[in-house]
């Protein structure tokens, strides 16, 4: 099949289980709907991680869809190459789906970059998915990380579970950002625990240094950074505000984000008036938030999905007091306001007696816990697992869909599987992958994204520019 022969094209790997597969660099594809210039833990999460697997020898290349004027090809630090790809925007950033009409564009990339893995994340985006989907059926191995944890009983989530079994059945391996996270994910897709690692989220300690000079010592300032979105548990937080601020005439609130619920934060403070405690600093880019977090005394998360929110070990390690960390540097509660009240008054009373850890003292624990060399050195060991694992061809795909995701679900998306088969049998009619053109490697063993390179290339471009004026 022309799939199998892509794959025998670009993936260049003996199947039995030697030091040479174990050795080899991979060509990874890392996909998701969230990217820069979009701030959140996903987006973070995909860069840090990127850059550290480049500096340990691999080619990345990230896809995501266009966000606004930010189309095509861009190359970010160590040549790290982003493709921004023109799909449509459905809702909170996620593109709209069909399965098929991302397909070429997505083809393009892999034969293009010569991608032997495809890493997707998030289960909120439709493009990771839909990655996923397409590189099945071109025979390329496939990783998915999953970041956030999901219920059982309403609606939405029943459908996400549903969707998340169909993408997950036949994917090689899934990576969980923690134990809660594995076990939430194994129940929800019905996966055989034996193929979901965990590996957390880090953080880079040296950009998270904490500094109690930026602290008012008269008042105590909980700070919150978040999307202002319904899943992040904002509406807990605007239940919290003003039976705090009632109770602690020196309590201050300091939130960073921007999203649909600041809307219920700005009636909270305009009803209760604390417009002198409650601060909303709006949308903040990454490099702002450390100067945000070293203002604060507590780092307060009220997210309801998040498997490992990475905001609480960047507070952590800004010395801030916040599963992820060890028991006496956070307090965990229920997703109500009275215990979220609870704790936060329990953390109040340790702060007023001194019965907290120093700032300096916090940082230097949390930046041996979580490291992103340590995060990638654990992903290079499923890369390797994955390189040497069968892609499903697609009889045994069917099989797989409609045996294991029930039989009306199995079914449709087994019909859906041929169909996209055949569309991709057009497309290499249409334009054979022999005729496309090979990307330049910008990173990997064979990139050409080299310091003293670049330098050159910058002193060209601009003695062009001088000679063109």
């Amino acid at each position: 099949m022309r799939g199998a022969g892509f794959k025998a094209m670009f993936s260049q790997r003996s199947r039995g289980p030697t030091a040479e597969v174990f050795r080899k660099k991979h060509n990874i594809c890392m996909v998701s709907d969230f990217f820069y210039p979009n701030m959140g833990g996903v987006e973070s999460h995909i860069y840090q991680l990127s850059q550290c697997l480049i500096a340990m020898g691999h080619k990345v290349v990230i896809v995501t869809h266009a966000y606004g004027r930010r189309k095509g090809i861009r190359h970010l630090t160590n040549g790290l190459k982003v493709y921004y790809l023109p799909l449509q925007v459905m809702y909170n950033q996620s593109t709209a789906t069909t399965c098929f009409h991302s397909l070429p564009l997505m083809r393009c990339v892999f034969v293009r970059e010569r991608i032997t893995i495809v890493h997707s994340h998030s289960s909120f985006s439709a493009m990771a998915h839909d990655a996923l989907f397409h590189a099945k059926t071109l025979g390329l191995n496939t990783v998915f990380t999953d970041h956030s944890l999901f219920g059982f009983a309403d609606i939405s989530s029943v459908l996400t579970n549903k969707l998340l079994t169909i993408s997950l059945c036949d994917t090689n391996h899934i990576v969980c950002v923690s134990y809660t996270s594995k076990e939430n994910t194994v129940l929800r897709a019905a996966l055989n625990p034996e193929i979901v690692s965990v590996i957390p989220n880090a953080v880079d300690s040296a950009d998270f240094t904490p500094d109690p000079s930026q602290r008012q010592d008269d008042k105590i300032t909980i700070v919150v950074i978040s999307r202002l979105v319904y899943r992040k548990g904002i509406d807990l937080l605007g239940g919290i505000i003003p039976e705090l601020c009632l109770k602690y005439p020196d309590l201050h609130f300091l939130i960073g984000g921007e999203g649909p619920k600041r809307i219920v934060l700005e009636e909270v403070r305009e009803k209760y008036q604390l417009h002198d405690r409650v601060r909303l600093l709006g949308a903040l880019e990454h490099k702002d938030v450390r100067g945000v977090l070293v203002q604060g005394h507590i780092f307060l998360n009220t997210s309801l999905t998040e498997a490992f929110c990475m905001a609480i070990v960047e507070g952590a390690s800004c010395g801030l007091i916040p599963e992820v960390l060890p028991e006496d540097l956070i307090t965990l509660c229920e997703p109500t306001v009275r215990s979220l009240c609870a704790g936060l008054e329990s953390v109040i009373s340790q702060h007023r007696t001194g019965a907290v850890p120093s700032p300096a003292s916090i940082h230097a624990r949390v930046r041996n816990l979580y490291t992103w060399r340590n995060v990638a050195e654990r992903t290079e060991k499923v890369y390797d697992r994955v390189a040497g694992e069968e892609v499903l061809p697609l009889d045994r795909r069917i099989h797989r869909l409609r045996t294991h995701c029930g039989p009306v679900a199995g079914t449709i998306f087994a019909f859906v599987a041929v169909l996209d088969f055949l569309f991709l049998l057009l497309l290499q009619w249409l334009v054979p992958d022999q005729v496309m053109d090979v990307a330049v490697d910008a990173s990997g063993p064979h990139g050409i994204w080299k310091g003293e390179q670049k330098d050159e290339i910058d002193s060209k471009r601009e003695l062009s520019r001088e000679h063109s004026l």
